[in-house]
């Protein structure tokens, strides 16, 4: 299949630079599958379309302050490094820039030596792995001398660095946020509770994945980066008895839906499991998992917007993005939501 397949004209314009005030006040385009309907509303009446029984999956990860500057030891020539996961230890895969300059056996010093890095291996498109040395608590000195990874498409500074972060995030890990779960406050969760619908939180540590794009103009030969994952038993079995009865799934982000079908593909049904995905959906790809899916709007030719139109079909997302440009949807991590069922 052809990359071209997804492409689409985004105007920089609509490429959202700062969250809204508000989480709950961004828009929502609602698509029905099977009448192939859509309608335009606010983040906020998403109570409409939920009800009792359903259940909304969250990927409770939590974004590491992942960018650091720092100077090789020996030249002070500057580097930038992203923490991307922790392999063992203190040792860490990164992305590095300029990469060319970071090769095996160098020296990263940040701070005033709070932390140093060296470079173990050297990696494709700019990967490397370092060990870090410091003294005391390394997320304490991270906290101290990170920050908060955002996209290279956003070009503003970041004033709350909270407003990265999901309102229920809380497992330490992740080089980029599941943005379609930013819309959500704590009021509106606690709403959705009383309604009777479900949360249920699983964890995918997001990675390098996020930051490659796809290279090769056959979808097929694209090769997914592996993103550690885990779902609780407590969790698989309020997802299996929520099937049992019938309630709808509905995963909040694409990295909620990765995990749950890789989980079903692998045992058939929800079950407690932990490990690395790289599983890599686009059509014809027949997702098992979920009913429903809230997610924003992705970049052209993205893994994400392949993984959209597996679920709802290709020519109707492809229509319903032309529609959020007519109407000035406001795309990617501090953009708009669409809800999907």
């Amino acid at each position: 299949m052809d990359i071209n397949a997804y492409d689409f004209h985004l105007p920089e314009e609509l490429i959202a630079q700062v969250p809204l005030k508000d989480r709950t006040s961004s828009k929502l385009m609602v698509l029905d599958r099977e009448k192939k309907n859509i309608e335009h509303q606010r983040f906020s009446d998403i109570t409409n379309y939920l009800q009792k029984g359903d259940c909304l999956v969250l990927n409770d990860t939590r974004v590491l302050p992942a960018r650091l500057y720092g100077a090789k030891e020996d030249t002070d020539g500057k580097i930038e490094v992203l923490l991307l996961h922790q392999t063992s230890g203190d040792e860490w895969e990164v992305l590095v820039k300029p990469a060319k300059k970071v090769k095996k056996g160098t020296r990263i010093v940040f701070g005033n030596g709070q932390l140093v890095a060296e470079c173990t291996e050297i990696q494709e498109h700019g990967g490397r792995k370092v060990i870090f040395s410091y003294d005391g608590i390394f997320l304490e000195v991270l906290e101290s001398l990170g920050e908060m990874p955002l996209p290279p498409y956003i070009k503003e500074q970041l004033s709350d660095q909270e407003r990265y972060q999901t309102v229920y995030a809380r497992e330490e890990g992740s080089a980029a946020a599941p943005t379609a779960g930013l819309h959500f406050t704590n009021e509106l969760i606690e709403e959705l509770e009383k309604k009777g619908v479900e949360m249920v939180y699983l964890t995918l540590h997001v990675g390098l994945g996020t930051f490659r794009p796809v290279s090769v103009d056959n979808v097929e030969e694209h090769e997914m980066h592996a993103e550690f994952y885990q779902l609780s038993d407590e969790s698989a079995k309020k997802l299996n008895k929520i099937r049992k009865n019938n309630g709808r799934i509905i995963s909040v982000g694409t990295t909620s839906t990765r995990t749950l079908e890789t989980i079903v593909r692998d045992h058939g049904k929800f079950k407690e499991a932990s490990g690395w995905t790289d599983i890599f959906i686009y059509p014809p790809y027949q997702l098992q998992a979920i009913d429903g899916l809230i997610t924003n709007f992705h970049l052209p030719k993205s893994t994400l917007i392949m993984l959209v139109s597996a679920f709802a079909g290709r020519d109707f997302i492809l229509d319903a993005y032309q529609k959020a440009v007519d109407e000035s949807y406001r795309f990617f991590s501090f953009g708009d939501a669409m809800f999907i069922f």
